[in-house]
């Protein structure tokens, strides 16, 4: 389904019993809703489950650039107001991780509870620079060059050799985002600056990272953790940047007891 939202289309999906909490989930750079399938799969009896895909990913319409942080967290709000959700929880990873700090910094009250997976809250002049060298591939190549590169950042050797037909789904994905929407959205990460903002913000939160993380490595997300008082930390060992595919299980029984708590 799609829903004119800040502005933009934005294709999203609902499940789950009417009258139930409020469950949102949000993708990373080069990847769609799909990625949260066992979540969604796991939990959508016991939550009013929505997804949707980023803008310029999947099924959403790839506006020009350029994006911004505010205007990707601005587009969760709108898809929310289209949708009538007043609050919700809300699960994100990379990306979608750094959209919930944006949503906990500036929408506080329409928050149950955030999950925060493999992300950062900032962009170092190394983390900036790295996307302008993907920017540059990107256009020289297409989205197709970045394809094995990303899928040897995201997942650790061991699951990579034992799963190879998730491999061919997430190498998919991959290629199916536009090029535009690659661009803007890896833009607004070089502006990403919640670590400074992050001040005094009282929600429950779950941070999750993996040991063998190199882009959003473990100390990272215990610093944002620090700044979330009486958050929670789950560290996946082994476990590289997908969590959410390679851990599923154990993501699924975070979650679950996590949101139990907070619902």
């Amino acid at each position: 389904m799609q829903v004119v939202a800040n502005g933009v289309n934005l294709n999203y999906e609902i499940d789950g019993p009417e009258g139930a909490p409020w469950l949102t989930f949000s993708n990373s750079l080069a990847s769609d809703m799909s990625m949260w399938d066992a979540q969604w799969d796991f939990l959508k009896d016991r939550y009013r489950v929505l997804r949707y895909d980023t803008r310029g990913h999947g099924g959403s319409e790839a506006a020009p650039a350029p994006y911004s942080m505010d205007m990707l967290v601005d587009d969760i709000i709108g898809l929310w107001d289209a949708l009538g959700v007043e609050k919700s929880h809300f699960v994100g990873l990379s990306m979608g991780g750094m959209y919930s700090l944006g949503l906990a910094i500036r929408y506080r009250d329409r928050l149950n509870s955030i999950v925060c997976c493999n992300a950062r809250a900032d962009a170092p002049a190394a983390f900036a620079q790295a996307w302008d060298d993907r920017i540059a591939l990107v256009r020289e190549k297409g989205v197709e060059a970045l394809v094995e590169p990303t899928i040897e950042r995201w997942f650790t050797e061991g699951f990579r050799e034992s799963a190879p037909e998730t491999m061919d789904k997430i190498r998919a994905t991959i290629r199916a985002t536009s090029d535009i929407g690659y661009e803007g959205c890896a833009r607004a990460l070089q502006g990403l600056d919640y670590l400074s903002r992050m001040e005094n913000i009282q929600i429950p939160a779950l941070i999750i990272a993996g040991t063998q993380d190199l882009g959003t490595p473990p100390a990272g997300m215990r610093e944002i953790g620090a700044k979330l008082p009486g958050s929670e930390f789950l560290e996946l060992d082994p476990g590289a940047h997908f969590s959410c595919v390679e851990r599923s299980e154990a993501v699924n029984a975070a979650l679950e007891a996590f949101l139990a708590k907070h619902t």
